[in-house]
C-alpha cells in the first residue's frame, strides 16, 4: 500500500487509516470522517477573535483529493459537521453548497455530534442525511461520543486524539492518531482547525500516528481489534 494509508483489521473488517486523518473502508465504498468542524474560524471571527480565514476552502480541498483518490459510494461525518451557529455565515454555506453541487451523486450522512446539536443542521439543499447515534453499518456502530455499543465495535471522533511523542530533554511532538481499542477505535479529528486530547499507550490499544504524509504504528504493533 501507499505510506499515505494503512490496513488494519477491526471487527474481522479490512479499513484504511489515511495519512489525511481519515479513514477509508473499502468493503462499503465509504469515506469516513470525524470533527471536521466546518466554519469554526468563522465563528471564532464573529466573536471577534483574530483567526485565519480559509479554513473552509483547505477542508474541502482535502475532501476533494480523497474522493478523487478513493472510489467512495457514500461520505459519513462522524458529528460535527459545523461548529456553531455561527458557522452558518453566507460565505461558509456557499463554499459548502458549490462543493456539493460538484458531487452531486454522493451520498452524504452526518451522524449528529454534540456541536451539530448546537450549531442546527446544515441547509437541506446540501442533501446530507443526518441521523442520531448509534448508526449501525455492518460489525460497527457509527458514532460521534466513543460510548460503547453492546454488540457492534463503535467507531467514533469527538476526542481529537493525538499522542506525545518524547525526544531528548523536554522535546515532545504532538501526532494526530488514530485509537484503535477492542471495544471502540477513534479518529483523529479531521478539521483544519482543531486542537486534540492526548491518549496514552495501553495494553491492547493499538495507535497510529499521522507524520510526514504517512501512517505509523507508535504503540501497539498491528494486531486486530
Amino acid at each position: 500500500m501507499h505510506p499515505a494509508e494503512l490496513a488494519v483489521t477491526i471487527a474481522d473488517a479490512e479499513l484504511w487509516l489515511l495519512a489525511d486523518k481519515a479513514l477509508y473502508w473499502p468493503g462499503a465504498e465509504a469515506l469516513l470522517i470525524a470533527d471536521i468542524h466546518f466554519g469554526k474560524a468563522a465563528a471564532y471571527r464573529a466573536l471577534g477573535q483574530p483567526v485565519p480565514s480559509g479554513t473552509t476552502a483547505e477542508n474541502l480541498r482535502r475532501l476533494d483529493a480523497l474522493l478523487e483518490r478513493y472510489h467512495c459510494r457514500q461520505l459519513i461525518f462522524l458529528g460535527d459537521f459545523l461548529h456553531a451557529r455561527q458557522s452558518h455565515a453566507p460565505a461558509t454555506l456557499a463554499a459548502l453548497q458549490a462543493w456539493r453541487d460538484r458531487h452531486a451523486d454522493l451520498e452524504i450522512l452526518l451522524v449528529r455530534g454534540n456541536h451539530d446539536r448546537s450549531a442546527g443542521d446544515a441547509p437541506a439543499s446540501l442533501r446530507i442525511e443526518v441521523v442520531a447515534e448509534p448508526y449501525l453499518l455492518g460489525p460497527f456502530a457509527l458514532q460521534h461520543e466513543p460510548h460503547p455499543h453492546p454488540s457492534r465495535h463503535v467507531l467514533a471522533g469527538h476526542i481529537h486524539p493525538v499522542f506525545q511523542l518524547r525526544g531528548r530533554g523536554r522535546q515532545r511532538v504532538r501526532l494526530p492518531c488514530f485509537c484503535l481499542d477492542s471495544h471502540v477505535s477513534l479518529l483523529p479529528a479531521f478539521g483544519s482547525f482543531t486542537g486534540g486530547m492526548a491518549v496514552e499507550a495501553a495494553p491492547g490499544r493499538r495507535l497510529y500516528g499521522v507524520l510526514d504524509g504517512g501512517v505509523w504504528p507508535v504503540s501497539g504493533g498491528a494486531g486486530r481489534a
